[in-house]
């Protein structure tokens, strides 16, 4: 076929900026390792799964563009790999993931260019003008490594604690106190943490995986509160070091490391480099980490294939990502939504680009996940390739495992995380929060095309009920909810030797679901006003005036639970391994659904409302008692508001108990609910990704309890804010006046476990993410670990042994 020269002379070469998507198509997980490859679009580079492919993704394309010519491109692997790693290269001290194999040395590309002409596509006559743009396209920057970021690295910044570090006096040490950890009967002399504070010297912190040290630094930190500490043989005659802020528990920059060491006697210029860093021993964990999971024998892994039992390539720190998707996508209402959207979605879509749209990346992972296309064995020239199905083999006859390439989200990674400031990372992240966020960004993407809302599935409401103790006047307010946010009691258990240490994360007393559920709904005293008992007391105080009782009103289809096992260290939120005992066995929530407003009942006002404005009298009698006894008038009235406004003698009590509270001279707030939190409670959860007005409306609803407003935040995503502002557009604050059925008031409301998410590793910010699913016709447990997808029903891996450690679970109602 020749083409006209108007058309010819129209085409550009790509743009250096300008993604050319060569490898994938843009629809689908077709690639160009495919048999029939991929076409590339020579107008505007999109790539489609050509003609001869089952989706047919070019014709599409050509259709809503006009645009007609494209290349088609094939990967073939070659028979032999010469290989660049076979040469000697220096140790990595980059924190990067290592380029692979040059990609001509280990394929050969073969191209085409064509025109679609109806249902077919034409061989294209060659041409002088074409070979340039074709050349241009084949010798792109692939998309996979524009969105993934090909080498990646840990920013390391300065902090407050480093730049404005306050040390002890100047004071040399000597050269023999360097070498041993001082703690007594330690002894260790590697792994040597210096505080820059006073000049202590300790051990680091045990390791996830064995190894590491005894702890010794942190617990002088936390002793002492020294914030900053350098490692010991990191030190090189250029000023850079290992430099770790325990207050921001991450590595920092000290912009004057060789003044704070020449303080304790340590010239940077005679120092030399005699240990890894942290960067150098995490870029050999990133090379050596057995996502195969650390102790399992690859052996003993049953590989699975087929429809619902598609991996997911990691593509650096994405385990997050690849588990979140794998338990949504293996429940029914997001499977139908998406998988009905791939192939009704694409005719219409107003995106010219696919990639760009959420609603086309996330109806492409629905194919790729549950087609069963992409889950196939791993063809290579060293495996036996004859294995097929799960159901066909003998499995105990195979020498090993051989797994499925799984698809790669890459392009689903780069629409989600676009403009977010840790998700567009290739950073950890924590699954709980993606969730959240994932969760948010579906149920926008729906309102946005009236398309159903998948995300309803877990929608449900709950009840919670305040009682004064004094009048039993009740309020009952009612919310949605999508999360159930599950405190878990944090138990250590006794520990012997140094109790200073770190504690293990198997040295927490396990807690029982059932257990945790009950004392959730069971009724606890808080610090209010009651308006109708005309009574004020400080927030801060210790007289109870209500109780507080939360239950379901009513129940959803699936239901979502974060196990919030937080706890502050320095006002850090920190998450505790306390094993949570969860049957695999159905249970009954009938016993946790609330009853509403009762008819023997009395309704109290709107207690917000109500003590906006409102400015407590005092007894007159007491107030002249005390200040006889010479009392100052702001002690008098802060006392008598302590002990309920009742006479002299508890209130002289109070102050004799509280003389030296740092508080009990200020002047008193009369409207503590509508005030602001300080900076100080609000820093930790703005630390954490949240908005200021955010923080504050937590804060202000659960009576500026850090922990339980960190469990409200994750389990409100679209609560408005402070401010007025809302993270959605519905209000999910009802009055029992005006119900709005959110999920199912029937019963009985029977749950089983049918998914959830497990972490190895000591932080969010490290370690490793992955999904268990209980399928649906044996009942039986897979394993998504990245791509991945084992029998999960013993072993090391068995769902049996990762569930108590597990942060988000799904319950199905059955």
């Amino acid at each position: 076929m020749e083409l006209p020269d108007a058309l010819l002379d129209s085409l550009r070469k790509p743009r250096p900026s300008q993604t050319v998507y060569r490898e994938e198509c843009t629809l689908c997980f077709d690639t160009y390792d495919g048999p029939v490859g991929i076409d590339v679009c020579l107008h505007c580079f999109n790539g489609a799964c050509p003609v001869e492919s089952t989706n047919r993704h070019g014709i599409l394309h050509a259709r809503k563009t006009g645009h007609k010519l494209h290349v088609n491109i094939r990967r073939i692997k070659k028979s032999t790999l010469i290989s660049k790693r076979d040469s000697l290269e220096p140790p990595l001290k980059k924190l990067a993931v290592p380029e692979d194999v040059a990609e001509h040395d280990q394929y050969d590309i073969v191209s085409s260019v064509r025109s679609y002409a109806g249902e077919e596509a034409v061989q294209v006559r060659a041409d002088h003008r074409l070979e340039p743009i074709v050349s241009a396209v084949l010798g792109s920057m692939s998309s996979a490594t524009r969105s993934v970021v090909k080498s990646w690295e840990e920013e390391v910044v300065p902090c407050a604690h480093t730049s404005h570090l306050v040390q002890f006096p100047a004071r040399e040490l000597q050269r023999s106190g360097l070498a041993t950890c001082e703690a007594a009967g330690c002894g260790l002399t590697s792994n040597l943490w210096l505080c820059l504070t006073c000049g202590s010297l300790g051990c680091g912190r045990p390791q996830f995986g064995g190894g590491g040290g005894n702890g010794h630094g942190l617990a002088h930190t936390k002793n002492h509160g020294h914030p900053v500490a350098v490692k010991m043989g990191t030190i090189e005659a250029d000023g850079s070091a290992d430099v770790y802020c325990y207050a921001c528990d991450d590595a920092r920059i000290d912009p004057q490391l060789a003044e704070h060491l020449a303080n304790v006697g340590i010239a940077v210029h005679d120092q030399t480099k005699t240990e890894k860093s942290m960067t150098e021993l995490q870029v050999e964990h990133n090379m050596s980490y057995d996502f195969a999971m650390t102790g399992a024998d690859g052996a003993e892994l049953e590989p699975l294939y087929g429809p619902g039992l598609t991996g997911m390539r990691n593509l650096g720190n994405s385990c997050y990502l690849a588990s979140s998707l794998q338990t949504l996508f293996s429940l029914p209402s997001f499977q139908t939504r998406y998988l009905t959207s791939f192939h009704t979605h694409v005719m219409h879509c107003a995106h010219l680009d696919p990639t760009k749209c959420l609603e086309c990346q996330l109806s492409k992972l629905a194919d790729g996940l549950l087609s069963g296309r992409y889950a196939v064995p791993c063809q290579d020239d060293s495996t036996d390739t004859s294995l097929k199905s799960k159901d066909s083999q003998d499995f105990s006859k195979k020498k090993a495992p051989v797994f499925q390439a799984g698809i790669s989200p890459s392009m689903f990674k780069a629409l989600i995380g676009k403009g977010h400031s840790e998700f567009s990372t290739m950073r950890q992240q924590d699954a709980g929060e993606f969730l959240a966020y994932l969760l948010e960004s579906m149920r926008r993407a729906s309102r946005s095309t009236d398309l159903d809302d998948p995300t309803s599935t877990f929608r449900f409401a709950m009840e919670e009920k305040l009682q004064c103790l004094d009048c039993k006047g009740v309020r009952y307010t009612t919310t949605k909810e999508e999360v159930l946010s599950l405190p878990v009691p944090i138990v250590p258990r006794k520990q012997t030797g140094d109790d200073r240490l770190e504690v293990p994360t198997d040295a927490y007393e396990p807690a029982e679901f059932s257990k945790c559920l009950q004392e959730m709904v069971s009724p606890t005293d808080v610090d209010y006003a009651c308006p109708t008992c005309n009574k004020k007391v400080l927030a801060t105080n210790s007289m109870i005036l209500l109780s507080r009782e939360t239950h379901f009103t009513s129940f959803p289809n699936v239901l979502l639970v974060y196990a919030a096992r937080f706890q502050f260290d320095n006002w850090v939120p920190r998450k505790v391994s306390v094993p949570l005992v969860v049957p695999f066995e159905p249970i009954l929530l009938d016993s946790f659904q609330g009853k509403g407003l009762q008819s023997h009942e009395t309704e109290l006002p709107d207690l917000i409302q109500d003590t906006i404005n409102y400015v407590p009298t005092y007894n007159t009698e007491a107030m002249g008692q005390l200040a006889a006894m010479g009392f100052a008038e702001n002690r008098c009235k802060r006392a008598l508001l302590a002990t309920g406004n009742a006479d002299a003698n508890l209130a002289m009590e109070w102050l004799f108990a509280h003389m030296d509270d740092p508080d009990v001279d200020l002047p008193i707030e009369h409207a503590p609910t509508s005030s602001t939190p300080s900076h100080e409670e609000l820093a930790p959860l703005v630390e954490m990704g949240f908005t200021a007005s955010q923080a504050t409306k937590a804060l202000h609803e659960t009576g500026n309890d850090a922990t339980r407003a960190i469990e409200w935040l994750f389990s409100h995503p679209e609560e408005p804010e402070a401010d007025g502002t809302s993270g959605g557009t519905e209000d999910l604050v009802t009055k029992p006046n005006h119900p709005e059925v959110i999920g199912s008031t029937m019963l009985p409301a029977r749950y089983q476990l049918k998914a959830f998410i497990s972490h190895k590793g000591p932080s969010v910010h490290s370690g490793h993410y992955v999904a268990h699913v209980r399928e649906s016709s044996d009942a039986g447990w897979v394993l998504f670990n990245d791509e991945k997808v084992v029998r999960a029903d013993k072993g090391f891996q068995s769902a049996e042994l990762l569930a108590p450690l597990a942060y988000i679970y799904i319950f199905e109602r059955v």
